[in-house]
């Protein structure tokens, strides 16, 4: 059976080139989408086995698409073709869970021979960027066992405290974050205390300002 793909991309002319390209090598493209919107209405309608997605697209960003995409069916793959080769975009991409990464300038026998390997479960990056990606991760592995959600310079939390901060800002009482997490009332309490104490705030409405604006409630 041959591959069904997604093109998600707002600029008219290389949606059109990238959809021709798949098609001719035997892909089945069954959908395309301009923005972020149309792209998860679309992808929950025809299930695409790869997603072939450009960062920089209308609300919700690429990102938070390919974040959506790999919650709703960890069994899509999703390929970022993207004009942005920096650091930054590459880790948000597979921190959001791309398992490949092309810049824009890669031929179309390399984006045809990344959708087959993508496809099979295999990261793809154009090189150079897996060298970047592999250093900052490693960069990240040394932090004393803590996860960062902020912005550099701010506090870190760890994912127990990240995953209890999503669900304060998404209104979850205390004892319904502790069904949730199998925790202790008291336990769920002292998470939000930490975090209150790490981030310097006062109440769950700057707690879920803080969220809100760090986009990680689409996360």
């Amino acid at each position: 059976m041959s591959l069904r793909v997604m093109v998600i991309d707002d600029h008219p002319m290389w949606s059109e080139a990238v959809e021709r390209d798949l098609a001719q090598a035997g892909y089945d493209v069954v959908a395309v989408a301009a923005d972020g919107r149309q792209a998860l209405a679309r992808f929950a309608a025809t299930l695409p086995d790869v997603v072939v997605l450009d960062l920089q697209i209308p609300a919700p960003d690429g990102v938070a698409v390919t974040a959506e995409i790999t919650r709703q069916r960890p069994a899509t793959r999703v390929l970022v073709l993207s004009a942005s080769g920096e650091q930054g975009d590459v880790l948000a991409a597979v921190t959001a869970g791309a398992t490949g990464y092309l810049v824009k300038s890669a031929s179309r026998e390399e984006l045809l021979a990344a959708v087959r390997r993508v496809a099979d479960g295999v990261p793809v990056f154009t090189p150079g960027l897996a060298g970047l990606l592999l250093g900052e991760f490693q960069r990240r592995s040394d932090a004393a066992g803590a996860t960062s959600i902020g912005r550099p310079g701010e506090p870190q939390l760890t994912e127990r405290e990240t995953e209890v901060l999503r669900m304060v800002a998404k209104g979850m009482s205390y004892r319904q974050i502790a069904e949730r997490l199998v925790l202790s009332h008291r336990t769920v309490q002292n998470h939000v205390q930490n975090v209150l104490r790490k981030l310097q705030m006062h109440n769950r409405v700057e707690l879920t300002r803080y969220v809100i604006e760090r986009g990680l409630d689409e996360v």
